[in-house]
């Protein structure tokens, strides 16, 4: 959120969604606590050197255990998976390292400017610290692997600020962006084919005696499971006053809110202007000033103006805000500011702003009834999956004893049952999904068997299989729905093929007029208005599967093409150039974006050139035996 107020090298855009990937990912190694298997001395333990410090063995295991989520390596393939993840682990400090020694350096403060800017940045000390051992990793682990990607991010900068871009490549980028086409087409569905289609029972049957052999009944499985719901086993453990009172009394930091302020503002950015520039954005800056004391909408002159991508479309609305999280000029100013007051255009280094407080709120101690269920929740979450396992192995124990009794035993001991009739390994189960340890754990019993409790999502479970039914040729009766839904798809598909082949042929036999080829074949020609190449065509589709009608004449047949269900065979009828004169408004814009693709081609090569060099000065040092030896465990 607060990205614009700080530097380059402090900026790591990272949300949470993305958070925990983008460091798996990155191959940084700290996040799975207590880890790895010794192999010997410390020597025998370090896989690489950089610079001075070491990457350990343990490391290097975190790594693969985290990259391969758990997945045993087929020994096949050890040789290739394994050496790949190491020499990754390895590039990534390298990186890191080559980073510092160009100057760049993440302190305490850059490192918590980006926590802040994530979603679990904002929560209390001991739930963040929580949050990440969920996760599997202690709160330095995470905090190391971030700042080792913030090194990371800062030299990849340098790769976006060296890319140049020329004038011509920016013209014609322009030009690919801002041309449109109009097109005339004929769309043949399948989906319309297969409905005009009326197969007889007796073309069924003849079909599957012709197929037979590629329609056989799949093995099923009659199973009942016993499942036990976090959230309903939670609402019925009693939290008792007393408890809450007490966890409240001995956890007040964890309620204690910050003096903070809810901000909007409108950014217009100087970064990289001349002088000249900057004092007509100032005189912008005033201008807008006076529009809103005149009584302007703050919103919309902020979607209008403000060049903060992160806050512009929202209204200017940073949401709130505390302490620490914004550059000195603009803290200064907002917490000065009260309740609905406008400040006047202030300065920082990423240009001028205009800032609105819509509400303060004080440093405050939230009462025990602003957080007691929030505190309910927290006790419950400790005690809940106690329960849940023991309700669990209360209901396997019995349903061992009494496999066919297995919705009077969740009835009694209040949990949820399924009935699962036929069901076949790989499907779908009601309230589970496509859970891998459901289906697995059906999967392996045999009939009359009972499986040990095992997760599905936020749930536990027991499983029984009261009847199974072996795979075996099926006949017309079992099999009528797949018969009749292939059939219509081979029909369909070769009705398809030669209406398509069909017109193709007319438009080559009749110069390209596809109005007459349309109308022989009683088929409608529709008209895609104008589209760019990457917008939408109309009744089409995306413009990205037309782009033979940017680069072939007024005129030109285009297709067959498949887009979005239907074949298309169209005529690119008319062109519409790009408007020249707009080019300046949209030349940093396009800049930027082929800045960014320059970038992002050159980071492999900007990485292989760091790391030969480094090999070559002796600053990065493999220890090969070792990473041979890890191979190798991995292998077997």
């Amino acid at each position: 959120m607060f990205d614009l107020f700080r530097s380059r090298a402090k900026a790591v855009k990272i949300v949470m969604g993305g958070l925990l990937t983008i460091v798996a990912l990155s191959m940084l190694v700290y996040l799975i606590p207590g880890a790895g298997t010794p192999m010997g001395s410390s020597s025998d333990q370090v896989v690489a050197e950089i610079g001075k410090e070491p990457v350990t063995v343990q490391q290097v295991d975190l790594q693969i255990r985290n990259q391969l989520q758990g997945a045993k390596i087929p020994p096949e393939m050890a040789a290739t998976y394994v050496p790949q993840l190491i020499d990754d682990a390895i590039a990534a400090r390298a990186m890191a390292y080559e980073s510092q020694q160009l100057g760049f350096r993440i302190s305490d403060t850059d490192l918590a400017y980006t926590i802040r800017s994530t979603q679990i940045g904002s929560l209390p000390p001991d739930q963040y610290k929580q949050y990440l051992e969920q996760q599997g990793m202690s709160v330095p682990e995470f905090e190391n692997g971030l700042r080792l990607q913030s090194y990371q991010d800062a030299l990849q900068s340098l790769a976006l600020e060296g890319s140049v871009v020329t004038a011509k490549e920016v013209e014609k980028a322009y030009k690919d962006q801002n041309e449109k086409v109009k097109l005339e087409y004929v769309g043949l569905n399948a989906e319309k084919l297969i409905s005009e289609l009326k197969p007889s029972e007796a073309e069924l049957k003849s079909y599957f005696e012709t197929n037979k052999n590629f329609f056989p009944v799949l093995e099923t499985r009659d199973t009942q499971l016993i499942v036990a719901d976090q959230a309903k086993v939670g609402e019925s453990i009693p939290v008792p006053d007393a408890q809450i009172q007490n966890y409240y009394s001995s956890h007040q930091d964890q309620f204690r809110t910050p003096e903070r302020v809810h901000a909007r503002h409108i950014l217009l950015a100087t970064t990289g202007k001349s002088d000249a520039e900057k004092a007509q954005i100032k005189a912008k800056a005033e201008d807008l000033l006076k529009q809103l004391r005149a009584g302007g909408d703050f919103a919309v002159l902020a979607q209008k103006n403000s060049e903060d991508p992160g806050s512009a479309a929202k209204g200017g609305d940073l949401g709130w805000v505390v302490r620490g999280q914004m550059v000195k000029e603009f803290e200064d100013t907002t917490f000065a500011l009260k309740p609905k007051e406008i400040s006047n255009v202030i300065t920082t280094q990423y240009g001028y702003h205009i800032i609105q407080v819509l509400e303060k709120e004080p440093a405050h101690l939230r009462t025990l009834d602003e957080v007691k269920a929030e505190i309910t929740n927290t006790l419950r979450s400790q005690s809940v999956f106690d329960k849940m396992q023991a309700l669990e192995d209360q209901a396997r124990e019995q349903l061992v004893k009494n496999p066919k009794n297995a919705q009077q035993i969740a009835n009694k001991l209040g949990l949820q049952f399924i009935d699962l009739p036929k069901y076949r390994p790989g499907t779908s189960i009601p309230d589970l999904g496509t859970d891998p340890q459901a289906n697995t754990a059906i999967a392996s019993l045999k009939q009359g068997d009972v499986s040990q409790v095992f997760q599905a999502g936020n749930k536990l479970a027991v499983a029984v299989v009261t009847n199974i039914t072996p795979p075996h040729p099926g006949d017309f009766t079992e099999v009528e729905a797949q018969v009749k839904a292939t059939y219509l798809q081979q029909k369909s598909s070769g009705l398809l093929t030669e209406k398509q082949n069909k017109l193709m042929d007319l438009l080559k036999a009749n110069g390209g007029d596809l109005h007459a080829a349309a109308k022989s074949m009683g088929l409608e020609v529709k008209t895609a208005d104008f589209f760019s190449r990457d917008g939408a065509a109309e009744g089409i589709g995306p413009a990205r599967s037309l782009a033979d009608a940017f680069t072939k004449p007024d005129g030109s047949i285009i297709g067959p093409v498949s887009v979005a269900g239907q074949t298309i065979v169209g005529k690119v009828v008319a062109r519409q150039e790009p408007d020249m004169s707009k080019l300046p408004e949209q030349r940093q814009a396009i800049v930027t974006q082929l800045k960014q693709r320059k970038a992002q081609e050159l980071a492999p090569l900007l990485e292989d050139s760091i790391m030969t060099r480094l090999i070559q000065e002796g600053k990065v040092k493999k220890h090969q035996d070792v990473i041979n030896r890890v191979v190798a465990r991995y292998r077997s």
